[in-house]
């Protein structure tokens, strides 16, 4: 909402709306049908935005980078734990294909030529915002886990975040939470807390844009009533 408001001057309450339905479509249907969504919203609003498909490319593209680029961070500070054998799970070979197709599409955005549309100044502001959206999801995440479960460690919080940040990176895969909590207690069933704290949060986060999927579906019927 925020890089949208400052590139379109989107309205609170209808961009909103709009925004959350991008959100749980990609999250519950398909990876970047909400962007599909999005885009054919702003279109059919040109009075108010001129051009949206460059807008919305360039902010799907560099929410990909920057993710990628994070997760890539996350699973180096990770790999020390993992290769040391200390959590017990053999998942060293899973985590190193998944980097390898991570640094493969990194490298693939970043030697692309004529890939953007906006200029300079608005994708470094961009960029900027996805970073501390995705820096901040992390930091609250794991705060939530550890509030819950204080006595796991830290090292071991890391690398249940890089995972979910793994996970996420898969664009064509629906319900990434859901596919998360089924990884997190596949790999450590031997601690059952950690695996109930994973299916709850999965829980948690489907019903969540459930209902979010409802409200915002409820405020486009009102804005499409009011419209006629």
């Amino acid at each position: 909402w925020v890089i949208f408001r400052r590139l379109w001057h989107i309205p609170f309450v209808s961009g909103l709306a709009a925004l959350l339905r991008k959100q749980v479509s990609n999250e519950l249907v398909l990876g970047y049908l909400g962007e599909a969504q999005f885009y054919a919203w702003a279109r059919a609003r040109g009075n108010m935005i001129a051009a949206p498909f460059g807008a919305v490319k360039d902010v799907a593209i560099l929410s990909a980078l920057t993710g990628n680029g994070i997760t890539l961070v996350m699973l180096i500070f990770a790999w020390p734990l993992l290769a040391s054998g200390q959590l017990g799970m053999p998942t060293q070979k899973v985590f190193l294909s998944l980097g390898v197709v991570l640094l493969t599409s990194c490298v693939i955005l970043l030697l692309r030529k004529k890939l953007f549309s906006l200029d300079r100044r608005e994708l470094w502001f961009i960029t900027g915002v996805h970073v501390a959206r995705t820096v901040l999801f992390i930091v609250l995440s794991a705060l939530l886990w550890h509030l819950v479960l204080g006595q796991v460690s830290l090292g071991l919080w890391l690398v249940l975040a890089t995972l979910r940040m793994l996970v996420s990176r898969l664009p064509l895969l629906p319900n990434k939470d859901i596919v998360f909590a089924g990884i997190a207690v596949f790999l450590l069933g031997h601690d059952l807390e950690i695996a109930a704290l994973m299916t709850l949060m999965a829980a948690l986060a489907l019903a969540s844009n459930v209902v979010a999927g409802v409200v915002s579906g409820l405020a486009g019927l009102v804005e499409s009533r009011r419209s006629r």
